[in-house]
C-alpha cells in the first residue's frame, strides 16, 4: 500500500516504524512521526491516547505482521522453494537495501527490543508478539517444504535470530559480509532439515 493510500493513523504507525528502524525509540519523537507522516500534530493524541508507548507498540506490531506477510512473497520469488532459498531471500532484502541505500536502517522490532525490553513491559510484549508473527509464517513455510514439524519452529527462530544478528553486524561494519556469510553457512543446514525425515 502506497503511503498516500493510507489514512492518517496508518501513516503515523508506518512512519513510526520507519523512524524507529533508523533512529531507535528514544530518538523518535512524536513531532517527527507526525511530520514524517504528513499528519496534523494534534491527531497524535486523537489516534494514540496512550501516547508514544502506544504508537511504538503499534509500529512494532505492524513491523512483525509485515515481516510475516513477506514470507509468501519470498517463496513466490523462488523457482523451486527450499528452506535455504527462503533464508537467502530474507537476507537479500537487506543486502539489496544496504547496497543501494546505505546502512542507516535496521529492524524496528529489534530496535524497540534493545531500547525498551527492560523498561517498558508493553513494548517488550509487543516485540515478542511481533517476532511470533514473523516466526509463525517462516515455520509454516518450512513445514510445507518438508521440514518436520517438531523442528520447524526452532529452525524458524534460528533463521530470524541469525538474520537479526547479521543485520546488526552489517550496520556496524558498513558491509554486507555478515549477511552473505550467514546465507552461505546456514543454507545447507536448512536444506538438509527438509530432507531428513521425508
Amino acid at each position: 500500500m502506497a503511503q498516500s493510500e493510507r489514512g492518517p493513523r496508518e501513516r503515523m504507525v508506518f512512519s513510526a516504524a520507519q523512524l524507529i528502524r533508523r533512529e531507535g525509540v528514544a530518538s523518535t519523537g512524536m513531532r517527527e512521526v507526525a511530520a514524517h507522516a504528513g499528519a496534523p500534530r494534534g491527531s497524535l493524541q486523537h489516534y494514540f491516547p496512550g501516547g508514544k508507548e502506544q504508537l511504538v507498540n503499534e509500529a512494532v506490531g505492524w513491523a512483525g505482521r509485515y515481516a510475516g506477510r513477506r514470507v509468501a512473497r519470498f517463496l513466490a520469488a523462488l523457482p523451486e522453494p527450499t528452506p535455504g532459498g527462503l533464508f537467502a531471500e530474507m537476507a537479500r532484502q537487506w543486502t539489496d537495501e544496504y547496497e543501494s541505500a546505505g546502512f542507516a536502517g535496521g529492524c524496528p522490532v529489534a530496535a524497540a527490543t534493545v531500547d525498551c525490553a527492560e523498561t517498558t513491559a508493553s513494548t517488550r510484549r509487543a516485540a515478542a508478539a511481533a517476532f511470533a508473527a514473523w516466526t509463525g509464517p517462516v515455520a509454516g513455510a518450512l513445514t510445507d517444504m518438508g521440514v518436520p514439524g517438531e523442528r520447524a519452529g526452532a529452525l524458524a527462530t534460528l533463521m530470524i535470530s541469525t538474520l537479526e544478528g547479521a543485520i546488526l553486524i552489517a550496520r556496524a561494519e558498513q558491509d554486507v559480509r555478515a549477511l552473505t556469510n550467514a546465507v552461505r553457512e546456514l543454507g545447507p543446514l536448512l536444506d538438509a532439515a527438509a530432507v531428513e525425515d521425508c
